[in-house]
């Protein structure tokens, strides 16, 4: 059996913030990765995928972006270098390759089993972030067998996809984005659209991220807002990374020849029938842009940079199309179905009693009721952009001066 102080389960971007941030404070540590460093970005995204923000905001501790084109979106393949590097950067102690079966409680802290054999540690976080298994609805069982279904985690590019037209449930940002990709291919594409955020890639002369991180709504604190529950439920926003730095949003999809209709509500068979709250839900979106779209105003005329940055033209109103009742899939020639519904948190291998109904980690800012037990990555877990590459830093920061008084208890208590 080995022993640390800290076992951090997962080597994406939440771990290697962890483990950073540990090493910091001379905190004895091991990050078990079940592949390779940023194993998820290399085996669970399509080949076109780019980070929704741009390469200065892919900030974590001690690391940060150094190249000639920081307006600009990283790849997968510069991303996972970036990772790489990070890693080497302060030679953090990540075991590759290494698969957790069970982590439970003893008399020390906590055993971790892994195929390959016994760690123990006083103190576990989890960083096995946010976007893990796909979230596709039950009625799914309800569609033929002869209609491909198809979750983002596995999606390659538009080539790989059946003949015929394709159907994606969900217009945030990754169904957006696939829409767009798909339907230029030449496919037939029907997006189905429920809740989300429209926004404009540019605004008044900079990144819509840009101005939002200058006016620190990213670094919002969770207990800043009202209901922390109804924030974390809100849509991703509707963004894609691109070297033309283009908007995409149900406007211009339409424009690409995609058909927009409303969310799905019920399958039967070959039909799927739909909800009739298409013009509410983009009412809302719209509604929600002008929104954050006068906040930045706001700030401009406050901060006086306006004759830096000139007033400019709002987007154009999205046309909200007259939306069928059900869309036949037989008769319209659909032969794929494409969930980019979100995602879902599981956790077979924790035998800890700090799982709620639903299945999620029940915590309070990553810490969680099990003392010495800690969770990092998740969705506006301390700050808005707590599952950001960007944001995840801050939230390691404090989880590590955390460990550090927990242990240091310990060890008081101890003697």
């Amino acid at each position: 059996m080995k022993r640390t102080d800290t076992i951090v389960i997962g080597g994406g971007q939440a771990g290697l913030a962890m483990s950073r941030s540990l090493a910091g404070r001379g905190i004895d540590h091991v990050v078990l990765e079940r592949g390779r460093v940023g194993e998820r970005w290399r085996s669970e995204r399509r080949n076109s995928l780019r980070l929704l923000t741009p390469r200065w905001q892919s900030r974590l501790p001690g690391w940060s972006y150094r190249g000639a084109d920081p307006d600009g979106f990283m790849t997968m393949p510069e991303l996972i270098r970036y990772l790489e590097e990070y890693a080497r950067s302060f030679s953090a102690p990540v075991v590759e390759g290494v698969t957790v079966r069970s982590v439970k409680r003893d008399e020390t802290g906590f055993r971790v089993d892994t195929d390959s054999g016994r760690w123990q540690a006083p103190t576990v976080v989890i960083a096995t972030g946010y976007c893990d298994q796909p979230r596709v609805p039950r009625m799914a069982e309800n569609l033929p067998s002869r209609v491909a279904q198809m979750v983002p985690a596995r999606y390659q590019n538009p080539e790989s996809l059946p003949d015929g037209g394709v159907l994606i449930v969900g217009a945030s940002a990754t169904g957006v984005q696939l829409a767009s990709e798909i339907a230029r291919s030449g496919h037939h594409v029907t997006l189905a659209a429920g809740q989300h955020l429209r926004l404009p890639r540019h605004y008044r002369g900079r990144d819509i991220l840009a101005w939002f991180d200058a006016m620190g709504i990213f670094s919002q604190r969770a207990d800043a807002v009202q209901d922390i529950e109804r924030s974390r439920a809100h849509p991703s926003m509707q963004l894609v990374g691109s070297d033309d730095h283009r908007s995409v949003d149900l406007g211009t999809l339409q424009d690409e020849g995609v058909r927009v209709v409303g969310r799905i509500a019920a399958i039967a068979g070959w039909t799927s029938y739909l909800g009739d709250d298409l013009a509410a839900v983009v009412s809302h979106s719209e509604n929600k842009m002008t929104e954050l779209l006068d906040r930045v105003d706001r700030f401009i005329e406050q901060t006086g940079i306006g004759a830096e940055f000139p007033p400019e033209a709002r987007p154009r109103p999205v046309h909200t199309p007259e939306s069928p009742l059900s869309v036949r899939m037989a008769r319209e020639g659909i032969r794929t179905v494409l969930w980019a519904t979100g995602y879902r948190r599981e956790y077979p291998w924790l035998h800890v009693p700090v799982l709620d109904q639903r299945g999620e980690l029940m915590h309070e800012g990553g810490v969680t009721p099990e003392p010495g037990l800690y969770v990092l990555g998740l969705n506006f877990m301390r700050r808005r952009n707590s599952n950001f590459l960007d944001g995840v830093g801050a939230d390691a920061g404090e989880l590590a001066d955390h460990i550090d008084s927990y242990l240091s208890h310990r060890l008081v208590h101890a003697a």
